[in-house]
């Protein structure tokens, strides 16, 4: 009797050690940040909406026909430019694989070049000339396939792809695009208009409409999905979305026109972007121009900025933390879980969450 008492308080005692790591790894997987520390990577009359981690690298893309990158590494800038013509290029949508860097211009003529990762080789891939042109967002699923959003010269979303690394881009047939409102576009405001995670993808939509496109074999088919985001006039519906795996997902915006504006701008969505529903209203910040997930946080920590500053979530965005007031910064990419390196109006700086 006594053998199996003492067998049974050692299976107790060892069921509550391993519960007790269990509750402590839970606890080392919840991010809460409580404050953080900002250092200025460099500063400069320019304009940055895109940027995209290339190992130490931060490459950005930039307005007066500008590119680049800070070397994390080195602390070091390196720039140049794309002379075509006598033309004021504006990139606002950035991409990579493994071995290329991929710029994207906005308005007409849409101008995508392909750039060697030593910042100087440079290769105009694809060109269109429309009135109507403007390429909000870029991504790749892989090294050979990457997709570019543009707002709409029809009635039905306007797509580019390319399926040999980005040396081709052409357009998805319209026959396997959804239609599109009056009304309703894209923002290119960070880049994130499209997101990819695995083979999912998403697109989102804003203006007189404001939806959530989804496709899951990389374009070939899509469905589109309705959302509650303030929408109907031109400068409202989202203009950033991420996605924390292929079901859980944060999209933001709100109303330009009013910035302060912290209602019907946030939603949520646990079902791979079926269906959405508001979330932090009269909570946190006005108009948002981009969000991004916290790594490792099990999709409970959520970076935004915007023209209220930045903003931090740690419950999936029910409540958020002010971090900074500074409403000049335009996109945010994470280094890793507490590092994050921001841009936006003549600045790019370093986040360390703390």
């Amino acid at each position: 009797m006594m053998n199996k008492i003492f067998f049974s308080l050692l299976f107790f005692s060892g069921l509550n050690f391993v519960l007790a790591q269990d509750l402590n790894k839970n606890k080392r997987a919840e991010i809460h940040f409580s404050t953080v520390q900002i250092d200025t990577l460099f500063q400069d009359k320019i304009s940055i909406r895109a940027i995209v981690m290339d190992g130490n690298k931060v490459w950005y893309a930039a307005d007066k026909n500008r590119y680049g990158y800070y070397d994390l590494k080195l602390n070091e800038k390196f720039e140049n430019k794309i002379v075509k013509d006598t033309l004021k290029i504006e990139f606002r949508s950035i991409a990579k694989t493994d071995k290329f860097i991929y710029l994207l211009s906005v308005a007409n003529p849409g101008l995508l070049y392909q750039i060697k990762k030593d910042g100087k080789s440079i290769k105009l891939v694809y060109q269109e000339r429309n009135e109507k042109v403007f390429y909000d967002s870029m991504q790749f699923w892989n090294n050979k396939e990457g997709i570019a959003i543009g707002d709409p010269l029809t009635d039905r979303l306007c797509i580019l792809k390319t399926i040999d690394g980005g040396f081709t881009w052409n357009k998805l047939s319209e026959n396997k695009l959804p239609q599109i409102f009056d009304g309703e576009a894209h923002f290119a405001a960070s880049n994130t208009n499209v997101v990819i995670k695995g083979n999912d993808t998403w697109i989102v939509s804003g203006g007189k409409k404001s939806r959530v496109f989804y496709s899951s074999d990389k374009g070939d088919s899509w469905t589109s999905n309705e959302t509650p985001i303030d929408q109907g006039k031109n400068m409202t519906g989202i203009f950033t979305a991420d996605f924390y795996d292929n079901k859980n997902g944060f999209a933001a915006g709100g109303n330009y026109e009013i910035q302060n504006q912290n209602f019907d701008n946030k939603a949520v969505t646990i079902d791979g972007g079926k269906t959405w529903k508001l979330i932090a209203d009269h909570k946190g910040f006005g108009f948002a121009s981009c969000v991004q997930y916290v790594p490792k946080s099990k999709g409970k920590g959520i970076a935004a900025v915007g023209a209220s500053g930045l903003y931090y979530s740690s419950d999936g965005g029910a409540n958020w933390i002010q971090f900074s007031q500074d409403s000049s910064l335009y996109t945010i990419r994470f280094v890793n879980e507490n590092t994050a390196i921001a841009a936006g109006r003549n600045k790019m700086i370093r986040i360390c969450f703390k």
